[in-house]
């Protein structure tokens, strides 16, 4: 069988997966998010997918919404795709398009389908204090990621582990899975199964304001966001009218009181609603990241108790 595949992604996430299928299998096409601002002076900057398929000699099209683009489904109907694959492309997909190859759309979600549906399931599962997650491989539906599965594959989740580690850990699964999983759907091997119910919600989109962490919290709760939110959009406190970003930081079960900055054995540390929140690296307003010793060395009045 001639194999066309037609790749939809943008982000970091989805570049490994388009270098994977590109060695292997015929790419005749990328569908991705348009150029956007980036960076302090605003300079239109492509998608790293974009990128990759220019280097690649991939032809790329860039609709801003494609349920609502005729010329951008034109294109990929001309491409004639034999399946479609996509990665965090960023925009959802009706009916119209999820068929419009033979063998339909195959979807690279990193999470154990059906936990955590939605678009941040890596930080999710860190918040929630999962022991593992993975690559789920399904075809496509109308639906919000509850598409039939495919393959899937687990790795544990590592008490080091940040968003940012385990987001470089799954994208590369991800293409991995991907280009083993793929023979085996076109040749009828690999047969869809559904899904089942999910005992999770579906997660949303994070917010640069989620980073601001919440004394009412349990310090736990909050150790497993200063990990899950790294590197972005990042934790923050607020401490003399600035913010004070937290970059590592380890629950301690202690007694303490919500919202006391204090110090533990040598760090600062804040009170929580249950233990206290160690602060290992900081980094001040206007300053370079630094060790919560160095940091308070150098600062007065930290402890208010």
């Amino acid at each position: 069988m001639d194999t066309r595949i037609v790749y939809m992604g943008s982000p970091d996430f989805a570049v490994p997966t388009l270098e994977a299928l590109a060695r292997q299998f015929p790419v005749v096409g990328v569908v991705t998010q348009p150029d956007r601002p980036a960076g302090r002076g605003r300079k239109l900057t492509p998608p790293p997918v974009k990128t990759l398929a220019q280097n690649l000699g991939i032809p790329v099209v860039q609709p801003q919404k494609l349920r609502t683009d005729p010329a951008a489904k034109d294109q990929i109907r001309s491409w004639a795709p034999t399946v479609m694959v996509v990665a965090a492309f960023g925009q959802i997909l009706k009916t119209d398009v999820l068929e419009m190859a033979p063998f339909g759309s195959i979807n690279v979600h990193a999470s154990l389908l059906p936990r955590w549906r939605g678009v941040s399931p890596i930080q999710a599962a860190l918040i929630n204090g999962d022991t593992e997650t993975g690559i789920t491989i399904m075809k496509m539906d109308e639906g919000i990621d509850t598409g039939d599965i495919l393959t899937q594959r687990a790795i544990p989740i590592h008490p080091e582990d940040t968003g940012g580690s385990l987001f470089e850990k799954l994208s590369q699964l991800g293409a991995e899975l991907l280009v083993e999983t793929l023979p085996g759907y076109l040749d009828g091997k690999i047969k869809p199964r559904p899904q089942g119910e999910s005992s999770t919600p579906y997660v949303s989109m994070i917010k640069k304001s989620d980073g601001a962490l919440n004394f009412d919290e349990p310090a736990e709760t909050l150790a497993r966001k200063v990990r899950a939110y790294s590197p972005w959009p990042g934790t923050f406190i607020q401490f003399k009218g600035k913010p004070l970003k937290i970059h590592a930081a380890v629950a301690v079960a202690t007694p303490a009181k919500p919202g006391v900055l204090t110090t533990f054995e040598g760090l600062p540390a804040l009170g929580t609603a249950d233990g206290l929140l160690v602060l290992h690296q900081v980094q001040p307003a206007g300053k370079k990241a630094m060790p919560g010793e160095t940091f308070l060395r150098g600062v007065r009045d930290w402890a208010t108790n």
